[in-house]
């Protein structure tokens, strides 16, 4: 039954939480209305408050559980429930699996269109938590107050915070005491910068008004215990800028690469930013089955190494090369999976937007002894064309790995014109995966689905389709 409130607020009671949904959301209904709640585990029979009502669907918050499902754990974070990084902490991992292998199954059909083949069961992680090898943390002097804190009649002084923007507000940030997310001395590096700069006044960046010394903390950590510390500020104070790295490197002597830039525009992004190294290397270094690879600030790499090498694997397992083969490997980053292949294929050429990338994917291929890679700095649609194609051999295999945001449409008409005889589709979110395959399902069917878990804790999931020539 449902009741409204003073505030017009629907209360809605003994609901019954039956799914998973987008963006760590869970879903209820309610008279045959979708309702999004947020922190709900399937099986949760509870009481809900709608907060916000759109034509298709309503969002709700939970007022009070009547019965637990049996999937609800106890989340290990305190900032749970606040912070949205960590959004399915409450449930046990099996669901989390179950879950997200549900959500890639079911994005591939609604929005691929395609009758859905063999599918291998999800790869879990062996570790749950402190898996991550790449954090960011964000300084604001917005810091994001508790509701205790709100309704105190003490007057709050401090409102500096060094921790992630809470979801929705990109001017609040959540001032973290601990985060689960990557190994130690991550915590312990990112305390003790906040205290360093608390005793010494050190201003934090306002986001609205764009003033404030220090903006971004970057820590990025390896198997083979290379460390990197990456400061961003916002003002050019030379003196605050060598006391703070001063106070890092004699801190925390294990940091192999201590860095530091200087952004001034409205964003965070590094790309088109000059990294200055203030001590030790520029990049760190990773291993993975034998390979290894430079990794620079503006490197992507998969932020989970250990799965990284699962999803590698059987990225090279599926693909089917022979040493007959020109593989093309789209979105190459540094290179792994284009080395990871080189093996078994007669060449394989790499692709990526980001110059610092290929560069590291040149060094890298030297470094590892691979001699059959030749990597191409440019925008995908713009660079991946005829005349490429013509100059580099036409692929009999493709592996795409593209950002969030998918493939663009000029890349796959141009991966149709090729028509590869085995596309290896990877993806980090398979909403838009199943929205290029679809653009593709006159020439390619999809043979085979295996998903990969690199994010536990999180209802982000790894994906891999393999599409064959019909």
């Amino acid at each position: 039954m449902g009741r409204q409130n003073r505030r017009k607020k629907i209360l809605l009671e003994n609901i019954e939480i039956i799914d998973t949904a987008n963006k760590g959301r869970s879903i209820a209904k309610y008279d045959g209305r979708v309702i999004f709640v947020k922190d709900g585990v399937p099986g949760d029979v509870c009481d809900i408050t709608i907060f916000k009502r759109r034509k298709k669907f309503w969002e709700a918050k939970i007022d009070k559980i009547h019965t637990y499902s049996e999937r609800r754990i106890k989340p290990k974070c305190e900032h749970f429930g606040t912070c949205g990084g960590c959004k399915w902490q409450n449930m046990n991992y099996e669901s989390q699996l179950e879950f997200k292998q549900n959500e890639v199954l079911n994005n591939l059909k609604r929005i691929g269109g395609i009758k859905l083949p063999r599918h291998s069961e999800i790869l879990g992680s062996k570790d749950k938590y402190f898996y991550r090898n790449k954090m960011e943390f964000t300084f604001s002097n917005k810091r994001w107050l508790s509701l205790e804190e709100i309704q105190s009649k003490t007057e709050i002084t401090d409102k500096n915070a060094l921790g992630f923007h809470i979801p929705g507000m990109f001017d609040k940030v959540i001032d973290l005491k601990n985060c689960y997310l990557q190994k130690e001395p991550s915590n312990s590096i990112r305390l003790s910068v906040q205290k360093f700069t608390h005793k010494h006044e050190i201003t934090y960046f306002d986001i609205r008004n764009q003033s404030g010394l220090l903006r971004n903390l970057m820590i990025r950590t390896s198997s083979t215990n290379d460390l990197m510390v990456l400061i961003q500020f916002y003002e050019e104070n030379t003196k605050y800028i060598e006391l703070i790295m001063d106070h890092i490197k004699n801190s925390f002597p294990e940091v192999t690469s201590l860095l530091y830039i200087i952004n001034q525009k409205a964003n965070n992004t590094i790309y088109d930013q000059e990294v200055i190294c203030y001590h030790g290397k520029d990049y760190i270094i990773e291993e993975m089955d034998g390979l290894y690879f430079k990794i620079g600030a503006k490197s992507f790499f998969q932020t989970n190494s250990a799965q990284a090498k699962v999803l590698y694997r059987k990225t090279k397992e599926l693909s089917g090369i022979t040493n007959n083969n020109i593989v093309y490997d789209l979105y190459t980053g540094t290179g792994t999976i284009a080395q990871y292949v080189a093996t078994k294929a007669k060449k394989v050429i790499g692709i990526d937007s980001i110059e610092e990338g290929i560069q590291a994917a040149n060094e890298n291929a030297k470094r590892n002894n691979i001699s059959n890679c030749t990597f191409y700095t440019g925008d995908m649609k713009e660079i991946f064309t005829d005349e490429f194609i013509a100059i580099n051999g036409t692929p009999d295999i493709i592996i795409t790995d593209p950002p969030r945001d998918g493939m663009h449409k000029k890349v796959v008409e141009q991966i149709l014109k090729i028509r590869a005889t085995r596309i290896i589709y990877v993806s980090c979110n398979s909403s838009t995966q199943a929205r290029d395959i679809y653009l593709m399902k006159e020439i390619y069917k999809p043979i085979h689905i295996q998903s990969v878990d690199m994010f536990p804790q999180t209802h982000h999931v790894e994906n891999i389709v393999v599409l064959e020539l019909k």
